[in-house]
């Protein structure tokens, strides 16, 4: 018969941590979570800023309620080292925080801060019908990013370091903001004369619709494989998932494609869309790395997880 309760000896590494103890009594059949609480509870710190990994090989201990610590390889007298990760930000909070910029800075740009910015020209005409158009189309896409962050997605991790805040952000506020809103919506940009054919403008829109409706519904399709407050997952299917790994990453291009037509093969949108397609493409790629270790051959491994034919 086990044990009712077993002894792991706790010992800190990296950055010191006060009041953690030398050592905790768990029972083996115990959620390995229930070791993140106690530690947390005694040290003060939060169970999401503590990293446990075993001594003998180093493998990380779940913060989970579906492994135990039998289960995670700890018995009596076992060694785990705790970690300090730093102040802690939540995944959803980051997502707000993102979109924020590129959500307002557009409209800033146009309106209030436009005779700021543009002081160097001899006459700042009204924006365009084509610049309020691409406004519109920007403020939509990030609209539709912060209801999704708020209400769609379902995070694997609870929080990210804090210090990373600035660094995930800059992508969207300098590239996706500033860089966009500056150079579609100045008086001499193509945009701004609306030099632009019908057959790019409605080609254009429609990319953007197609996009931003399929890549809505593939994040439906991969919160309804998780249930909530667990990490577990399905194997995706649905529109896109049997051509690529990530048809949310293909349709979030084809939706910025659209956007770059009607603003007249603006290069700022062209460097954006070039900058995070290389950022999706190495996500894909890890992604299609970890269902084929997670599902094995229940998995049809994909040749292309991005961009159907390309990548």
């Amino acid at each position: 018969m086990a044990p009712s309760a077993i002894s792991l000896a706790v010992q800190g590494r990296g950055k010191p941590i006060r009041k953690l103890p030398k050592e905790v009594q768990i029972a083996p059949d115990a959620p390995t979570k229930e070791l993140y609480d106690s530690l947390a509870k005694a040290s003060g710190y939060s169970i999401h800023r503590l990293r446990i990994t075993k001594a003998t090989d180093r493998t990380v201990v779940p913060n989970s309620n579906e492994s135990t610590i039998a289960g995670a390889g700890l018995g009596e007298k076992a060694v785990v080292h705790v970690k300090d990760l730093g102040p802690q930000i939540a995944w959803r909070t980051v997502f707000i925080i993102e979109y924020l910029g590129p959500l307002l800075i557009p409209a800033l740009v146009l309106y209030p801060l436009r005779p700021y910015i543009y002081f160097n020209f001899d006459s700042i005409p009204d924006p365009s019908d084509l610049q309020l158009l691409v406004c519109a189309l920007l403020t939509a896409h990030f609209v539709k990013r912060e209801y999704e962050t708020l209400f769609v997605h379902r995070f694997s991790n609870a929080t990210m370091p804090a210090r990373n805040i600035v660094k995930n952000s800059g992508h969207y506020w300098v590239l996706a903001g500033c860089n966009i809103a500056y150079w579609v919506f100045r008086p001499d940009s193509a945009a701004a004369v609306n030099q632009i054919s019908p057959v790019l403008l409605y080609t254009g829109l429609a990319l953007f619709v197609f996009g931003e409706i399929a890549n809505f519904n593939t994040h439906l399709v991969l919160r309804d494989l998780r249930r909530p407050g667990t990490t577990e997952r399905g194997i995706p299917t649905g529109l896109g998932f049997s051509a690529v790994t990530c048809p949310n990453y293909f349709f979030e291009i084809v939706a910025w494609v659209g956007i770059y037509l009607v603003s007249g093969f603006s290069w700022s949108v062209l460097l954006f869309i070039v900058v995070a397609a290389g950022q999706m493409v190495l996500w894909a790629q890890k992604k299609e790395r970890r269902y084929r270790k997670e599902f094995g051959d229940k998995y049809k491994r994909k040749r292309f997880v991005m961009l159907p034919g390309l990548i």
